[in-house]
């Protein structure tokens, strides 16, 4: 009988720990539980009312085929001008590409830049899958070790001792997920000097972009046209279920990556893609932007609490919506004390093992994802369970 095997890549890809909690939580609340859910990155807000009319409209009127692989013209040329208006950066049309997601695009990236047995430089801690599209192309992430103490940025002063022969390029965050931090744009002045002595790329992920409350909203685009970018309509925009993102590359790029979204996508959503082109109407900006400011007051909540209860917040949370907390003061496992903070007060958390390597026992992700009535509440429950 033949013997069942799986592709050895997928060995390579680990689970996401919070899928554990996060599947005993809905069980949980299935059992009638009062669960207070932390833990994914989604807020409690839905795309703009107009948003949504406007992707129902593409469907009564027949707007529901193919696109061009790289998204329709008339929201790349908005996207265009947003980048023009909001972050005073040129960014042609024809380099913008729309995708599935911004995990589309971080695919159609690493099947554009990185070789097989090639690797990328990230920080420790940073998203998970960034490092799972590397895999899938024969290639690999490697993490680089970033101090709490410093915000956990990279030293780009050690940036060249982890620069091999094998290194093609380095891959950053900003804001960042799961810290919230946001770099500046100096430093990313310096890291793109840096990358290019090095003779590599730099991608430069903004998928948190406008949800800034401390330091500058600024995109990468605006230091140097080589720079790629990706980004998403899922954070500032609330569009998560939609699911579309886009890849900006630099000119001598659009043809091969244009050749891979034929590939590997056809296109993104169409009724996706309608829609969002009303989210850059002045209108639907100025609703994003009151809701930065909600997110903004609910931050200040979830701070202000994690101090009172002495647990110690190890990043500056400029952005996101993400505080990243040390919680070695009360556990030296923090996936253990997450499970059993969710049996015992039904608040779920995300472990930062999923994140990173380096002293992940340590740290926990909070997201403020939702109001702050029940920000309180989680609050009080995490006190109450470090007390028991």
């Amino acid at each position: 009988m033949k013997k069942h095997k799986l592709a050895a890549r997928v060995e390579q890809i680990a689970p996401f720990q919070v899928m554990a909690i996060l599947a005993r939580a809905k069980a949980l609340a299935l059992q009638g539980e009062d669960v207070i859910h932390l833990e994914v990155g989604e807020p409690d807000f839905v795309a703009i009312e107009s948003v949504g009319k406007a992707g129902m409209q593409a469907i009564e009127e027949g707007n529901t085929g193919y696109t061009s692989a790289t998204g329709l013209p008339e929201l790349k040329s908005a996207i265009s001008d947003y980048y023009a208006s909001r972050y005073q950066a040129t960014v042609s049309p024809e380099r913008i590409i729309v995708t599935s997601g911004a995990s589309g695009a971080l695919l159609l990236m690493a099947s554009l830049m990185v070789d097989v047995g090639e690797e990328v430089l990230m920080p420790d801690p940073c998203y998970p899958c960034n490092r799972h599209f590397l895999v899938q192309v024969g290639a690999s992430a490697k993490l680089v070790e970033t101090e709490a103490s410093k915000g956990f940025e990279m030293d780009l002063e050690d940036l060249s001792k982890n620069w091999s022969e094998k290194t093609s390029g380095l891959w950053l965050a900003s804001p960042s997920n799961p810290t919230g931090a946001v770099l500046s744009k100096e430093y990313i002045s310096q890291a793109w000097q840096k990358v290019q002595e090095q003779g590599g790329h730099l991608l430069v992920d903004e998928i948190y972009q406008g949800l800034v409350y401390e330091g500058e909203d600024f995109s990468a685009l605006s230091i140097d046209d080589d720079i790629f970018v990706i980004n998403s309509f899922s954070k500032y925009f609330a569009m998560t279920g939609w699911r579309l993102g886009w890849l900006v590359v630099p000119e001598w790029a659009i043809e091969g990556v244009t050749k891979l979204a034929q590939n590997l996508f056809i296109s993104a959503p169409s009724v996706s893609q309608h829609a969002a082109i009303s989210a850059f109407t002045p209108e639907v900006l100025e609703e994003c932007e009151e809701r930065r400011q909600i997110m903004n007051i609910r931050r200040l909540v979830l701070l202000e609490g994690l101090e009172q209860i002495g647990l110690p917040i190890v990043a500056p949370a400029h952005g996101a919506f993400y505080v990243y907390v040390d919680v070695s003061n009360v556990t030296d496992d923090a996936m253990a004390w997450c499970l059993a903070l969710l049996e015992e007060e039904k608040v779920a958390l995300t472990p930062g093992a999923d994140f990173g390597i380096k002293d992940a026992q340590k740290y926990v992700r909070f997201a403020y994802t939702c109001d702050g009535p029940r920000l309180q509440e989680a609050l009080s429950r995490i006190a109450r369970f470090i007390a028991t």
